[in-house]
């Protein structure tokens, strides 16, 4: 039952398949991440009191369901979806997930409409690599601009496809603007394996703080 709790189920992976044939560039995988996975993408991120969480298409809800198991009840946490077929999913299962169903490019007018300003963690399953390039930097410069200096942005990459060029360009790309690169782990017990990786935005030095 865990499984299809957590969104890997039959079910779960008849509709991301459907919805990967309805719009393969916007989906980007046909079936759903494994459990291992998922606890990747969430391992070591502080869920505790007062933390504030966005997941970015978050579809039949692989992550979302380890990401509600391990918040504090203390915490917030916001999904968005431009799915409204998984936007209803998410709701149907974890009714006390705030669910939104809009793209990614509006995280930042988002966060500010709920007033979660600035976030904690972000974690996400958009398929980067196959989004049009436009609307990836309008996501990349949302993501930079809401976490918080310590904050984390977590998600992961094909391990077939780490090294095309879109992939790598990617990577740099959010180094840059979050000033840090990435921690990389590789999940094995996922199909095909991934690797998971999780970029920190930097606490400000001395000499960036005002009157330093």
């Amino acid at each position: 039952m865990g499984d299809v709790q957590h969104g890997t189920g039959i079910r779960e992976h008849v509709l991301l398949f459907s919805r990967f044939l309805r719009s393969p560039r916007t989906v980007g995988a046909v079936t759903a991440s494994s459990r291992a996975l998922a606890q990747a993408m969430v391992e070591g991120l502080d869920l505790g009191p007062g933390r504030r969480i966005v997941e970015l298409g978050p579809g039949t809800g692989a992550f979302t369901g380890t990401i509600v198991d391990r918040l504090h009840p203390g915490s917030e946490f916001l999904a968005v979806d431009i799915d409204p077929a998984f936007v209803r999913q998410v709701q149907r299962r974890w009714p006390e997930v705030q669910c939104v169903c809009a793209s990614a490019e509006r995280l930042e007018e988002i966060v500010s409409d709920f007033n979660l300003d600035p976030i904690d963690h972000i974690v996400s399953g958009l398929p980067f690599v196959s989004l049009p390039t436009a609307m990836t930097r309008q996501i990349l410069q949302n993501i930079a601009a809401v976490l918080r200096p310590g904050g984390t942005f977590t998600t992961f990459q094909y391990v077939h496809g780490y090294r095309l060029p879109s992939a790598v360009a990617f990577r740099k790309s959010l180094t840059e603007r979050l000033g840090a690169p990435p921690t990389t782990r590789i999940v094995l017990k996922n199909f095909p394996p991934a690797a998971v990786l999780t970029w920190q935005k930097p606490q400000p030095s001395a000499a960036d703080l005002p009157n330093a």
